[in-house]
């Protein structure tokens, strides 16, 4: 069950609001696609590839860190945690919180989106409760799912709205990502693409993909008012006004989580629009092997892509960003979902 358009009554015109009048999306059941005879042998071979996929990508992070941090010790990544300073901590803890801020403006919109007016500082209250589990156990649309829904059912919101809201903050990470990463790998001079392991012209084509699709994803918003149909499922674009905020959004969001490890690496390492490049990959491989955080595969993937950077610091700025980003927001989360999950019990005696 998606969002789609609901006509007023006085003029059924499909997919196209009335002027003058808002447009309230409502609920529509849609019928499950019936799998052909064709598709079962590819279904069985993508559920197949799914499972692997992962596994090889856990193996090769395995290998690669191995690699990388062969014969390092604790007291290097100590001494180069020392050599953060207090400015570099507090700037990743700032970095961070306004990262989960801006997660709660996608969430209030999302809701909105998907019909749910609720309240900015609930949206933001799930939002972080969503995210902050999700990130650290894995299977993030799952389970920040889940979180949302046990979180949302209390104001009325339903199953088809949270997997909506879901989807949508899924689409603005996404083109975020996609724009930020892209942009960093077009506008990175050749200079700064050489002390990374992307070639230029590796670089120059990937950014301009990345960039054209989420500029694509904006544009398409835009002109298509009708709902896309696939596989027996319709869905309405989010507006063109809310597919910009998602990018602008996402941008932010993805650039400042990027922030946290680049301000914990020694001065002068890799410049922010060469390491933005490799960080938007290194969280596409994370995604891709379903490992809770991305844990191992993302710390490999910059490693690789950043090999001139020195061990301990880097190894230092990936612990310092999985401390700011993933452990206190997932200790606070946990904490805050206990005594929500108390009190509510307390209130029903």
């Amino acid at each position: 069950m998606v969002p789609i358009t609901n006509p007023p009554p006085d003029k059924p015109v499909e997919g196209k609001p009335v002027e003058g009048k808002p447009v309230e999306p409502v609920e529509v059941e849609l019928a499950e696609a019936l799998p052909t005879p064709q598709a079962k042998p590819l279904a069985r071979v993508t559920k197949l590839a799914l499972r692997i996929v992962p596994l090889v990508l856990l193996v090769a992070a395995v290998f690669v860190l191995r690699r990388e941090f062969k014969g390092l010790s604790w007291d290097a990544v100590g001494k180069a945690m020392d050599g953060w300073g207090h400015l570099a901590i507090i700037a990743a803890l700032v970095l961070a919180v306004l990262s989960f801020l801006l997660m709660g403006v996608v969430e209030w919109l999302g809701l909105r989106w998907a019909g749910a007016k609720l309240p900015w500082g609930v949206a933001v209250a799930g939002s972080f409760l969503a995210g902050a589990i999700g990130h650290a156990i894995g299977a993030n649309l799952l389970v920040a799912g889940a979180v949302r829904a046990r979180l949302y059912d209390r104001y009325g919101v339903t199953l088809t709205q949270v997997a909506v809201t879901t989807l949508f903050n899924g689409m603005s990470f996404a083109v975020g990502l996609g724009a930020l990463g892209g942009g960093g790998l077009l506008l990175a001079s050749q200079a700064e693409l050489a002390a990374t392991a992307i070639p230029v012209s590796l670089a120059r084509s990937a950014g301009a993909v990345l960039l054209a699709g989420s500029l694509g994803w904006v544009l398409l918003c835009m002109v298509r008012r009708r709902p896309l149909s696939a596989f027996g499922r319709s869905l309405t674009l989010p507006a063109g006004r809310d597919a910009v905020l998602q990018l602008i959004i996402g941008v932010a969001d993805n650039g400042i989580a990027a922030g946290i490890v680049w301000v914990l690496l020694p001065h002068g390492t890799t410049s922010y629009a060469s390491f933005v490049g490799a960080y938007a990959v290194a969280c596409v491989a994370g995604l891709i092997s379903s490992v809770p955080g991305g844990a191992g595969v993302f710390e490999s993937a910059i490693s690789t892509l950043l090999p001139k950077a020195e061990a301990a610091p880097l190894a230092a700025a990936f612990l310092g960003y999985r401390l700011a980003y993933y452990l206190l927001p997932l200790i606070i989360a946990s904490a805050a979902l206990f005594g929500d999950t108390l009190l509510e019990r307390l209130r029903k005696r």
